[in-house]
């Protein structure tokens, strides 16, 4: 059996994309997008648990991680153009997609207007609605309490919504892990992509458009995007299949990653086999 590499770098979107690609070369492919203001090894567990059987990439969106930010102002459009690029530069045409919160806004972006490039859908913890003027003016505060207050307070405030209650004395070190990615991702990424945030479009209405597989997972106690969030697209999409993660909140492939892991296995195989 021949394998990938592991931590990598290619130039994608005129942009150095920073990436891991592990697992079986002919198999098939699965993408991980992650969430803000994370990177791609937030994914680690999954793709430990996948790359026996899949050919397995995770990478760090624009100014996060390793990968270049650029100079154009950050959007939703732009990250799924870097998304493409991507593939292509890795001569990838169809994929599995896997979207985890922001990642999930880029993942429905990108299967919304490129249908042909992706076999499933994995949405994990994320949401097809746009912002309301409410969660706007909260981005644009968590913009000026940055500048203002520093980024460790933002980090503290972030880790409250991204974890459940339990998560705060099982999951010590998770907790530490997520703080040193939000600490390690520069300003002006996080004021690029709150406002990316902000001004993206929804999805809700386009859904019952999608044609392949899809599987949605949601921690249980997810505050930012509750399980009723999911529920919704779920109806939205033909023949998806929800699970919501038991002892977890957004963060549901980190804070159970057992149970979050034995349904995605179980649906890949699934898919695999029809």
């Amino acid at each position: 059996m021949q394998y990938t590499e592991k931590k990598l770098t290619i130039i994608a979107n005129n942009q150095t994309v920073s990436y891991l690609d592990e697992g079986l070369i002919n198999a098939p492919t699965i993408i991980f997008i992650h969430g803000f203001p994370l990177n791609k090894s937030i994914w680690n567990r999954q793709v430990e648990e996948l790359k026996e059987n899949y050919r397995v990439i995770a990478y760090d969106i624009r100014g996060h991680g390793k990968s270049d930010a650029g100079d154009e102002d950050f959007s939703i459009g732009l990250f799924v153009n870097d998304l493409l690029s991507l593939m292509d530069a890795l001569k990838i045409d169809k994929t599995i997609l896997c979207g985890f919160s922001m990642g999930g806004y880029i993942a429905l972006n990108a299967i919304e207007n490129h249908p042909e490039r992706f076999i499933a859908l994995l949405l994990f913890d994320t949401n097809c609605a746009d912002d309301k003027p409410e969660a706007k003016e909260k981005r644009m505060k968590a913009i000026e309490s940055i500048k203002e207050k520093g980024l460790d307070q933002y980090a503290e405030e972030s880790l409250k919504k991204l974890f459940a209650p339990i998560s705060f004395s099982k999951q010590i070190a998770e907790i530490a892990i997520v703080k040193e990615m939000i600490m390690k991702t520069p300003e002006q990424s996080l004021y690029k992509t709150l406002h990316a945030l902000a001004e993206r479009s929804e999805t809700c209405s386009k859904l019952h458009q999608i044609k392949v597989p899809v599987l949605i997972m949601v921690g249980k106690e997810d505050e930012i995007t509750p399980p009723a969030v999911a529920l919704l697209m779920h109806e939205k999409i033909y023949g998806s299949t929800i699970q919501i993660i038991d002892h977890a909140g957004h963060l549901s492939n980190l804070e159970n990653s057992k149970e979050f892991n034995n349904h995605l296995t179980a649906f890949l195989s699934l898919i695999k086999h029809t």
